[in-house]
C-alpha cells in the first residue's frame, strides 16, 4: 500500500511539474526497487518502511556533516529530501510512548543486563520502525539496562 502511494504521488508530481519532489520520490522508489532486485522479493509494508527509515537516517547524518562543514546549501537540500521522505512514515512516537514501549520490551524479553540489549532491540524494532530515531531509542535502551 505504501509503495503504491509513493508511485501514485510520483505520477501526481510529474503532472504538477514539481521537479524537486519528483526527484526525491524517484530516489525512494529506486531504493525500494534496488532492495527488491538484490533480494529477489517483493517488499512488504514493514520492509518498505525499513528502506525509508534508512533513507531518513542517511539524510540526518548528511545534514549534520554538511552543517559542520559550513555547507548550508547542501544541508538545505538534504533537509528538503528528509521532509518529503518523512511524509510517508507513520506518525512519530512521543517520548512517553517510546519509554512505555522500552519497558514492555524489557519485560517481554526478560532483559536484566547490557548483554540482553539485542533481545530488547529485536522486540522493539518492529514496533518502532519508521516512528522514531533508532539511534536515540538504542541509547535509551542502553541507559535503561545500564541502570
Amino acid at each position: 500500500m505504501l509503495k503504491q502511494r509513493i508511485q501514485d504521488d510520483m505520477k501526481s508530481a510529474m503532472k504538477a511539474g514539481d521537479k524537486p519532489r519528483l526527484g526525491v520520490i524517484r530516489l525512494m522508489l529506486a531504493a525500494i526497487k534496488q532492495r527488491e532486485v538484490d533480494e529477489r522479493i517483493e517488499l512488504d509494508e514493514a520492509q518498505v518502511l525499513a528502506v525509508l527509515d534508512k533513507m531518513v537516517k542517511q539524510r540526518r547524518d548528511s545534514i549534520a556533516q554538511y552543517r559542520d562543514a559550513g555547507r548550508e546549501d547542501l544541508a538545505d537540500t538534504e533537509a528538503f529530501e528528509l521532509g518529503v521522505i518523512q511524509d510517508y512514515l507513520p506518525e512519530a512516537l512521543s517520548d512517553a510512548e517510546i519509554a512505555e514501549l522500552i519497558e514492555q520490551a524489557v519485560s517481554e524479553s526478560g532483559a536484566s543486563a547490557m548483554g540482553d540489549m539485542g533481545k530488547v532491540m529485536a522486540v522493539l524494532r518492529p514496533r518502532i520502525q519508521g516512528r522514531a530515531d533508532m539511534g536515540a531509542v538504542s541509547a535509551r535502551v542502553k541507559q535503561r539496562l545500564g541502570s
